[in-house]
């Protein structure tokens, strides 16, 4: 035994180390409180409608319930640990950063920065949805998009930015100040037709670096967000089907979905609380 542990490089006791497990020894793994069956059925309701939530959402989506039926709120270290007991907990799958990013996207303040990218959804007979969009860097509001069975071009980034333009300050067709549009550099962006309307409207476009898609990780991590939590968990079996859903989506990422950056609030809770 010396010498095996001399080959190994450890300790002669490692070897003799039987590990005992908690259960063996008649300790649950888990302290448990008498209340936290009836949590776990209110966490239940919640994974069923939005099963990709990790613990810090579903928190904010019971208490949420329990606010409007009067009860106290619960800690999200409680949910945590009983989402984990009953291995309701999602795998951590967070990819390590090649290199640091130290740029800031995000603004204090609304209608400073808005950002645009486009994503394609496939539909399970084989369709494809090009879907292009607008979010404001501040209150992360997806408030304009524009979708086609066809890949996008330019005409339809000018009409998104008519789109965004309206959502903000309606039918003047014109931003009150010079507000940076912020895009990745495809050729539906940099058109000359784009930049033009974006001048008449005041919207100074501006592009990410070459081969930074982080440059705009706002749009990014939307796009992430719609395919994660809607996308997937829904039966897109054709185009026809995913643009009557699609008002659904970006409805509920505005006014119901809960955003670690606002708080865990939704983006319209968010412009509510704040009142800029």
């Amino acid at each position: 035994m010396t010498h095996i542990a001399e080959v190994f490089d450890v300790s002669r006791s490692s070897l003799y180390y039987e590990p005992v497990s908690q259960e063996e020894i008649g300790m649950p793994r888990f302290y448990q409180k008498s209340e936290d069956q009836i949590i776990l059925e209110e966490i239940k309701a919640i994974i069923a409608l939005r099963s990709t939530y990790g613990y810090r959402r579903v928190t904010t989506m019971v208490n949420r319930q329990r606010a409007l039926e009067g009860r106290n709120k619960i800690n999200r270290k409680r949910v945590q640990r009983i989402m984990r007991m009953n291995g309701l907990s999602l795998p951590q799958t967070m990819p390590q950063q090649k290199r640091p990013h130290t740029g800031v996207v995000m603004t204090m303040f609304p209608n400073l920065r808005w950002c645009s990218d486009g994503m394609e959804i496939r539909c399970f007979n084989g369709d494809k949805v090009f879907v292009a969009f607008a979010l404001d860097c501040c209150d992360r509001e997806a408030f304009a998009y524009v979708a086609r069975t066809e890949p996008l071009s330019a005409y339809d980034i000018e009409e998104l930015m008519i789109k965004a333009v309206e959502a903000r300050f309606g039918e003047s067709l014109r931003c009150p100040r010079e507000i940076q549009w912020l895009s990745d550099r495809g050729s539906i962006y940099r058109a000359k037709s784009v930049k033009d309307l974006g001048r008449e409207l005041n919207l100074h476009c501006c592009y990410t670096r070459a081969y930074s898609p982080e440059s705009n990780g706002i749009a990014e991590a939307f796009v992430k967000t719609i395919k994660r939590d809607y996308v997937y968990q829904a039966d897109c079996d054709s185009s026809e089907t995913v643009l009557k859903l699609l008002p659904q989506w970006f409805a509920d990422y505005n006014n119901v979905a809960p955003h670690s950056v606002l708080g865990m609030k939704s983006p319209v809770e968010y412009k509510e609380s704040v009142n800029f």
